[in-house]
């Protein structure tokens, strides 16, 4: 058995601090090899070098250009990765917004995923309030969020809280001010016997 672990959410919500706060504990608990594929590592250089040449901003993560053409592809190139790993007995933490994913309820479809019967998957929604993520973005300082800094009443529009049934299924995770227990809690949701 193989674990695939999604840390979703918005911008500045901390879903970067908490995968990687939680993958030693994770292969500690399962007793298995964990890789950590980040949506922007993966492709920050990459989708730098094709707004550059289309737009001249290579900061662009956020325009309704970005969004229709380099957004899929890159989502796609995502959890193709993740797949070949869990076909090699790799268990897998995505950390990338996915919100598009989320809302559509793609990432329990695994016929979209492309990933055995056999593959544990857990979403974990990580969350905080606007204002929260919005501070957190300018402390930052990174030339990425330019558009959205600069855009944030349309980006705003764009953030959501799963509810209802969009929200079924979806570990939450408030990351305003977590405690040592809120993640323990967590990592047991994370690696409890499947439903």
């Amino acid at each position: 058995m193989t674990h695939l672990v999604f840390f979703c959410g918005h911008a500045g919500t901390g879903k970067t601090t908490v995968g990687k706060r939680l993958i030693g504990p994770l292969m500690r608990a399962t007793g298995e090899a964990f890789c950590l594929l980040d949506k922007d590592t993966l492709y920050g250089h990459y989708s730098a070098a094709a707004m550059g040449a289309l737009t001249g901003d290579p900061n662009d993560r956020d325009s309704p250009l970005y969004l229709q053409h380099l957004r899929e592809p890159e989502y796609r190139g995502l959890i193709d990765t993740a797949r070949e790993n869990l076909q090699l007995g790799i268990s897998v933490v995505i950390v990338g917004p996915l919100s598009r994913e989320v809302r559509d309820r793609r990432l329990f479809d695994r016929a979209w995923l492309g990933v055995a019967d056999d593959v544990v998957i857990r979403i974990v929604w990580v969350y905080t309030s606007e204002e929260t993520a919005h501070a957190r973005i300018v402390a930052r300082d990174n030339p990425n969020d330019a558009y959205k800094l600069a855009h944030w009443d349309e980006y705003r529009q764009r953030r959501f809280v799963p509810t209802g049934a969009a929200r079924e299924g979806l570990l939450m995770f408030d990351n305003t001010a977590p405690t040592a227990d809120d993640f323990d809690a967590l990592l047991r949701a994370i690696v409890s016997d499947p439903l």
